[in-house]
């Protein structure tokens, strides 16, 4: 399979696919991650991996189709790791999905909140539900994944320990709800990019996973030239023809000390002629340019 230049925002090729993708996720059966890659494609076979590191070298390496990664959450912000790993590798975001995040206590039959003693999850997901942890005296204990913590206290058959994770990890591991969205605020989503080695097939996408009004977004990484006035002239170039930066944040190069790359999601899709000129003109200031791909905005129906 030949791997697409992501120089250019326009830069896309056609490829051979399976009839049904090979999906990877970080994390356990019952993860938020899964749940991602089953509302953005119509029938994956979804493959669990440990780390988000593993999903990039699964997708790279052919041993899945594509791979669903967490970028973003409503409250939390960017996660921060994977940007680290889009630098890295050679891969592209071909899509998007946007998960509501709807947290729970779980527990072995039987238990209730007072026998309760320990409560295991992902440190995002306990700083999510610190407002309800708060409420008693409980040792909070981090773990790799929520769904793993589930998984943990179903095996090993933990009493007086809880989890929080999804609905759906209760269904998974036989475990009872002892309290739903105990989750800060409203709104709270988990956006979830959709990496591989080049397009998807339009076949393997579930229909209604996209922004109704056919809107695009892009997403790519830029470092400015070391000279005064290099980034109001690298953002200028959007400014001066109107494409908006939905998102801009920096990140250390990793190669350089005390040098940044910027971040950016524009909404504008790979053939909007504004967006083509502004990159042009972006290339020529910047000293580097990547752009990490095109794609439907996710739809945000819950």
């Amino acid at each position: 399979m030949k791997r697409p230049s992501t120089g250019s925002i326009a830069d896309l090729e056609p490829t051979l696919t399976p009839a049904r993708p090979k999906v990877a996720f970080q994390g356990e059966p019952g993860a938020f991650s899964e749940e991602a890659a089953r509302r953005f494609f119509a029938d994956p076979e979804t493959v669990a991996v440990p780390s988000w590191r593993a999903l990039f070298e699964a997708v790279r390496d052919f041993d899945v189709d594509v791979a669903v990664v967490a970028i973003e959450n409503s409250l939390a912000g960017s996660i921060r790791e994977t940007y680290d790993l889009l630098a890295e590798f050679e891969l592209t975001i071909e899509g998007a999905t946007s998960v509501p995040i709807r947290l729970a206590l779980l527990a072995l039959p039987g238990e209730t909140l007072e026998g309760i003693e320990r409560v295991y999850s992902h440190a995002q997901a306990l700083a999510q539900v610190d407002a309800f942890l708060r409420t008693r005296p409980w040792q909070v204990l981090t773990t790799y994944n929520t769904a793993g913590a589930a998984r943990m206290i179903a095996d090993g058959g933990e009493r007086h320990a809880a989890a929080v994770a999804s609905l759906r990890a209760a269904d998974v591991y036989g475990l009872e709800v002892l309290a739903s969205d105990i989750q800060a605020g409203d709104g709270n989503r988990t956006r979830f990019a959709v990496i591989a080695r080049g397009p998807l097939d339009p076949l393997w996408i579930r229909p209604g996973s996209t922004a109704v009004d056919g809107a695009f977004m892009t997403t790519l990484m830029f470092a400015v030239r070391n000279v005064p006035g290099s980034l109001h002239r690298c953002l200028g170039a959007f400014a001066d023809r109107g494409v908006n930066l939905s998102r801009l944040e920096s990140r250390p190069s990793r190669t350089t000390r005390w040098e940044y790359v910027f971040w950016v999601d524009l909404d504008a899709g790979p053939s909007d002629p504004r967006a083509i000129a502004a990159l042009l003109d972006l290339q020529r200031e910047a000293a580097m340019v990547r752009v990490l791909g095109s794609y439907p905005r996710p739809a945000e129906d819950d």
